[in-house]
């Protein structure tokens, strides 16, 4: 229901940054219902685990368009839109490590 994951990289920075974790629900209800700006984590065969935040909900084919942040990230500009089914949970909870 739910999971701890660590974030590498800076996809999402500087919101979400290297060696911060978050908290994901994976409960199915919820991950049906998302919606353009939610955080979510999801599976890519090419690039493994991936955190972006919701651009787009195509709902006809059942895909998402994903985005980083960070100008320089690998998304859906790359790779194009997601299947909903890749996505592992939805980001409820976001804890910083202390900044300097």
């Amino acid at each position: 229901m739910f999971r701890i994951i660590k974030v590498t990289g800076e996809s999402l920075s500087p919101f979400y940054q290297e060696g911060d974790y978050v908290v994901i629900t994976t409960i199915p209800f919820l991950l049906r219902r998302l919606k353009p700006g939610a955080t979510i984590v999801f599976s890519h065969d090419q690039y493994g685990t991936l955190i972006k935040q919701v651009k787009q909900v195509i709902a006809h084919g059942n895909m998402i368009e994903v985005t980083g942040l960070n100008r320089y990230s690998v998304d859906s500009r790359t790779f194009g839109p997601i299947p909903i089914s890749a996505v592992i949970g939805k980001v409820i909870w976001h804890i910083a490590k202390p900044r300097k």
